[in-house]
């Protein structure tokens, strides 16, 4: 009879976070959620698994919550372009050290993170990055030293949180693995991207920032959790980070047009980037100096995203976990529309 484990998840509530939910419930009995006290739990709340509230942010509680667990599954993270930079440290940062040192002070000698692919950099490039390619995290946005870029904050961030990470694990003898994802997609999403898109595209907008020649690298969610159970049932030793995506990178100007077909829509015309860019930092500006809470529609980091070409190797993924995607761009889009046509959301 196999072994039954304790598995907590932080972050269960997200994206990722609720997609390896889904999926490790499915063959685990013991799956702990651990999300903070007015998450939205509408993903996740139907499936068999105990759900705790909690703060990572907090040690004194993790402590006390991780007692029994055998496994620590952690996504939680302050995922935006928009907020100040001790907001992100304080999530992302101190919030990985405070699970890893819950981790070891229960004696927990397997952790998963998530880190993010970002800490490689996401400038345009011709190169597909691989885990060896050193941290080079920060973006040199136009006039980034007076006008400091949320997705730096994000991308800075979670870089230091995988050298923190990882430099506790080697002082103690954690064996660690993180999980480096590309753009996820999938149901549940609402924020990094792909639904935004949509809503705007559905307002019947004209043009959008975009080009035909760049690449985008994405990870249907579904797909990742698959990533996250085999590294789980790997039981790697060590140190490792993984990057999760698909295989190759996908024609952006492909992945959006798939999308408004999917979702029964037209595909709004492309913008030069040099029309569109300063507007943004003009947009960016006026909302940064009248520090309102949220950003505008438009910031030199979502700009960018539209003309970039990002991508990354997936190798290692395979060679240490035999994981490459199942689910194509096409079928994992699909189930995305699908969902969203179900829940009443496009």
């Amino acid at each position: 009879m196999a072994q039954e484990r304790n598995i907590l998840i932080t972050g269960a509530s997200g994206l990722a976070g609720g997609h390896i939910t889904h999926y490790f419930s499915r063959y685990e009995k013991n799956v702990y959620c651990l999300v903070r006290k007015g998450s939205d739990i509408n993903y996740i709340k139907d499936m068999p698994v105990k759900i705790i509230y909690g703060d990572i942010t907090d040690l004194i509680s993790l402590e006390t919550l991780f007692k029994g667990m055998d496994w620590i599954i952690h996504t939680a993270a302050k995922v935006t372009d928009w907020g100040d930079f001790p907001d992100y440290y304080r999530i992302n940062v101190t919030g990985t050290l405070n699970v890893m040192k819950a981790a070891f002070s229960n004696q927990i000698r397997n952790v998963i993170i998530t880190g993010s692919v970002s800490s490689y950099g996401e400038e345009n490039s011709s190169v597909l990055k691989d885990e060896t390619f050193g941290f080079r995290s920060h973006y040199p946005y136009a006039f980034d030293r007076i006008l400091p870029s949320g997705m730096n904050h994000y991308r800075d961030t979670k870089a230091e949180a995988t050298r923190q990470a990882i430099a506790f694990a080697g002082q103690h003898g954690i064996n660690l693995t993180v999980m480096e994802p590309v753009w996820i997609y999938g149901e549940n999403e609402f924020n990094s991207g792909f639904y935004e898109y949509l809503k705007i595209a559905r307002s019947g907008i004209p043009f959008m920032p975009g080009c035909r020649s760049n690449t985008f690298h994405v990870i249907y969610a579904g797909e990742l959790a698959r990533a996250y159970w085999l590294a789980f049932q790997k039981q790697l030793t060590g140190i490792h980070r993984i990057i999760i995506g698909n295989r190759q990178p996908d024609n952006m100007q492909s992945i959006f047009e798939l999308l408004c077909r999917e979702a029964g829509m037209k595909k709004p015309g492309n913008i030069p980037k040099w029309i569109i860019y300063p507007i943004a930092v003009i947009l960016e500006s006026i909302i940064f100096m009248l520090k309102r809470t949220s950003p505008p529609l438009l910031t030199r980091s979502r700009v960018n995203m539209f003309y970039d070409s990002i991508g990354f190797s997936t190798v290692n993924a395979e060679n240490l976990l035999g994981f490459h995607n199942q689910v194509d761009l096409e079928t994992g889009i699909r189930k995305t529309i699908n969902w969203y046509k179900e829940n009443k959301l496009i």
